[in-house]
């Protein structure tokens, strides 16, 4: 940038992402697609013009920053959409949708990963399986409002399996980069460390949402003595940093103890502000959200280099990703009980959204990932989002008609 002051600099670098994300995501929306998809290609058609002032934006560290507090962000949202009770209250075949998806994702991913890039690490099969284990909740329930069936069996089974899909894909990513992280990035992980790993991640969660259900209330309470203006979303944003440190301090990622943050926190902490007449807690969260959130979605799209998703290996592997990506989500069918609509179900639970753009986003920083891979990953998510909403839409109105 040609400014000598950083501030400003940065400035600028905002404003223009802003624009692209703003843009792209209402062509989106008018096209009937979910507007982070608008604004992955916003950036992925930005950092393909040949300009210095857009290549250095790729690399900013400020953007960066920016854009990694635009995920912590994100991750506290997906966790308010839901609480530990909805969890818990969706039911065993809920439950069994999103394990089964799980580990079916993630043996197909570890299958074609070792079959198309042999000599590939470990650790490198290891993440890019991972990569593809978390549905988007956002796009499945949007394609169910918009058809009105947010009421059917398969919704609730779809809906309740993505929440507990989120949370799946989080430990996963937990253990896969931790695991990562103590073997050096080598070729080896030990599953020693795997199991060890997914114990402390399993110990964290447990001991935060433990911790989180019983002292929230009262941090809450004492919040609402005060009359200060944004009191509540303070209180609530930096409860989401300290867990995201606290996670971090334990060797996890700071986006597990933000989505856990999230979690945590129910409608029911907000009601004695709402009660006064404010806003809620996730209503206040809009605003910081509509222009933090979209950086990182902008910057993903930009770190996509275009010529290496048309490189051979990049398309080979792309198009590996993307079978294991629909193979292995078909497996949840299996925990689908008779008298509901299997294919609509493993339909519902095929887009891959924001936690598969965080593991390539992590992949990157930990250079455990290249360029090709990185936009084999990119491309899976904005393949499986296109195709999803069609492909539901057909079957339901087919089953319905």
């Amino acid at each position: 940038m040609f400014s000598a002051d950083p501030v400003a600099r940065l400035g600028l670098s905002i404003a223009i992402m802003l624009a692209v994300a703003k843009v792209g995501g209402d062509l989106a929306t008018r096209a009937r697609q979910p507007s982070v998809l608008g604004e992955l290609l916003g950036g992925l058609v930005l950092g393909s013009i040949p300009l210095p002032l857009f290549a250095q934006l790729r690399t900013d560290p400020d953007v960066d920053l920016l854009a990694r507090l635009g995920v912590l962000v994100l991750l506290f949202e997906v966790g308010l959409e839901a609480t530990v009770r909805d969890v818990m209250r969706v039911g065993a075949s809920a439950a069994a949708v999103a394990v089964l998806g799980t580990l079916g994702t993630l043996a197909a991913g570890w299958g074609v990963t070792t079959l198309v890039q042999p000599h590939g690490s470990v650790p490198l099969h290891l993440f890019l399986a991972a990569s593809l284990t978390a549905t988007s909740i956002g796009i499945g329930a949007r394609v169910l409002q918009d058809l009105g069936a947010s009421r059917t069996r398969e919704a609730h089974t779809i809906l309740g399996a993505s929440v507990i899909d989120d949370v799946l894909g989080l430990v996963v990513l937990a253990i896969a980069s931790g695991a990562i992280k103590q073997s050096g990035g080598g070729g080896h992980v030990a599953p020693a460390a795997v199991v060890l790993r997914l114990v402390e991640t399993m110990a964290f969660l447990a001991g935060a949402i433990y911790l989180g259900v019983k002292l929230s209330p009262a941090l809450f309470r004492l919040t609402s003595r005060l009359h200060t203006p944004g009191a509540l979303v303070a209180t609530g944003l930096s409860f989401c940093f300290v867990l995201a440190w606290a996670s971090d301090l334990v060797g996890l990622s700071p986006i597990v103890g933000a989505f856990t943050a999230g979690l945590v926190l129910e409608e029911s902490h907000s009601a004695r502000f709402v009660q006064r007449g404010e806003p809620s807690l996730s209503e206040r969260m809009e605003p910081i959200s509509s222009w933090l959130v979209p950086i990182f979605f902008v910057l993903v799209g930009m770190r996509a280099d275009v010529r290496a998703m048309g490189n051979g290996g990049s398309l080979l592997l792309t198009a590996a990703l993307l079978v294991a990506a629909i193979v292995g989500k078909l497996a949840c069918a299996l925990g689908v009980p008779r008298g509901t609509d299997r294919i609509a179900i493993a339909l519902g639970m095929m887009p891959r959204g924001e936690v598969s753009l965080v593991f390539a986003s992590l992949g990157l920083s930990l250079h455990l990932l290249n360029d090709g891979h990185y936009a084999a990953i990119v491309t899976v998510v904005i393949a499986t989002t296109l195709v999803t909403p069609p492909a539901l839409r057909m079957r339901l109105a087919r089953t319905r008609g």
